[in-house]
């Protein structure tokens, strides 16, 4: 149980490295969440930064993702461990405790998590994303659609009481962060991918 505890915070403090921050940081000496969207993730860093250093963060952040399900696999003792490990780092991406609560949405490190525990569903959810990111150009709409088919693919085919769980809660926290992309998408105003570095 002590090792699970260790392994969950361990997680969230993981989650709280914002990649995107300390790249902005390190490559312009700016902070990006005063630049372009205002977001601390991989698109904001992207406009601003151009894809190099937004390529960079979206791996990084995936990658974090990643390593807090292999923690709480390293030390947890049951199919719930990986899964909480796999929520703080999201929990900690969304609202990091180095950077005063304000991090970005999450969807990188969902990705890494989401394909971790279940990457037959993630998968399925990732393919129907990507395809409409490349029909629209939203990635908004295509981040909300990954976490929304997430708990239906692992429904169908990878069911686990935790996963299917920890994928609804997933897809809570995602809508929860883009409430004003949603309003923006209905009012035809949302950002498109390639749109001017900085707009």
């Amino acid at each position: 149980m002590l090792y699970g505890v260790i392994a969950v915070a361990l997680s969230y403090l993981l989650g709280s490295v914002s990649f995107s921050i300390v790249i902005a940081k390190w490559v312009k000496g700016i902070d990006i969440r005063q630049h372009g969207s205002g977001n601390a993730g991989a698109t904001n860093t992207l406009r601003v930064l151009g894809k190099g250093p937004g390529i960079l963060v979206f791996l990084l952040d995936i990658g974090k993702g990643v390593a807090a399900v292999w923690i709480g696999h390293a030390l947890g003792d049951n199919s719930w461990i990986p899964v909480l490990c796999g929520l703080a780092a999201i929990v900690g991406h969304n609202w990091p405790v180095w950077f005063r609560f304000k991090g970005g949405k999450g969807i990188a490190t969902t990705v890494g998590v989401i394909a971790t525990l279940a990457f037959v569903p993630a998968l399925c959810a990732g393919i129907i994303a990507i395809a409409a990111i490349a029909v629209t150009r939203y990635v908004s709409l295509g981040s909300l659609l990954f976490a929304a088919l997430t708990p239906v693919f692992i429904s169908i085919l990878h069911f686990s009481v935790p996963l299917l769980s920890a994928s609804l809660l997933i897809c809570l926290f995602a809508f929860v962060r883009h409430r004003t992309n949603l309003v923006k998408l209905f009012q035809g105003t949302e950002n498109k991918l390639g749109a001017k570095k900085g707009s």
